[in-house]
């Protein structure tokens, strides 16, 4: 199939296969005798894994070694899920940020009349 029906059947944009390619996360497409890329059913499937992977909020890197992972069918799986572990590991610490962010940015808005005058406590704490 085509690089379009590619993209349609992987939920993946035609540029981001593209991409994908060019930065050696996929190997080369095989090409028709005039050029275009051509992919079978297995790249699909490799496609949508990586389309997850990005869902869930791996990086590019991370996927690398995801897909190192899942080829290696003499892998451990305490490899994988250590990887995982990391990666929750991180967005925890993202949740525990934006946490203290919206607190931070609530106490800002609580201290704040709303009056239309030059004196504004959120600018003035932003300032500070």
């Amino acid at each position: 199939m085509d690089i379009s029906e590619a993209a349609k059947q992987s939920g993946l944009s035609a540029k981001m296969i593209r991409r994908y390619e060019d930065i050696a996360l996929i190997a080369p497409a095989q090409r028709t005798q005039s050029g275009y890329r051509v992919y079978c059913l297995q790249d699909i499937v490799t496609f949508k894994f990586i389309r997850l992977s990005r869902l869930l909020g791996f990086s590019i890197s991370e996927i690398q070694k995801l897909l190192e992972l899942w080829n290696n069918h003499d892998r451990a799986s305490s490899n994988v899920k250590t990887l995982t572990l990391l990666h929750i590991d991180k967005f925890e610490e993202k949740q525990r940020i934006s946490q203290k962010m919206i607190h931070t940015l609530k106490e800002l808005a609580d201290h704040y009349q709303g009056i239309k005058h030059s004196d504004c406590p959120i600018l003035e704490s932003l300032a500070s």
